[in-house]
């Protein structure tokens, strides 16, 4: 039995679709797994990325700053403000964001530049591996 997957930002339906499991990241309850027949769930979701494994043994990894996850009958629901899918990130202009936040952030107590260099982490994460320096 598998689960379906609706991963929904404000200008888009990036991803709908059968899986056998999705892995995201909730706002102080770390990662968590859903699998079908997994129990209702609501929860805010972290900067992180997020994990849908298809039924063919695939991971469709996207890049999420935030949202919730909703999950009831064997249905996964992910909403989030800002959210990428791996194959559409631009590597080099993340680098070039995931830069230019650093320096801000160095330069003093600047929180926004500290969240800017978290989604930047985590789109280069998202689209193959950790940040290069």
């Amino acid at each position: 039995m598998a689960l379906h997957v609706d991963l929904v930002s404000p200008e888009r339906l990036l991803y709908s679709g059968e899986a056998d499991m999705v892995i995201a990241r909730t706002v102080g309850g770390g990662d968590i797994a859903f699998l079908a027949g997994h129990s209702p769930f609501i929860g805010a979701l972290d900067i992180a990325t997020v994990t849908i494994r298809t039924e063919r043994g695939q991971d469709e990894i996207a890049a999420v700053h935030g949202g919730f996850v909703d999950v009831s009958d064997d249905r996964v629901t992910i909403l989030s403000d800002v959210a990428e899918m791996a194959d559409q990130i631009d590597v080099d202009r993340a680098r070039r964001a995931r830069d230019d936040a650093e320096r801000r952030a160095a330069q003093g107590d600047d929180v926004e530049a500290e969240a800017e260099v978290r989604r930047a982490h985590v789109r280069l994460l998202a689209a193959g591996g950790p940040p290069a320096a």
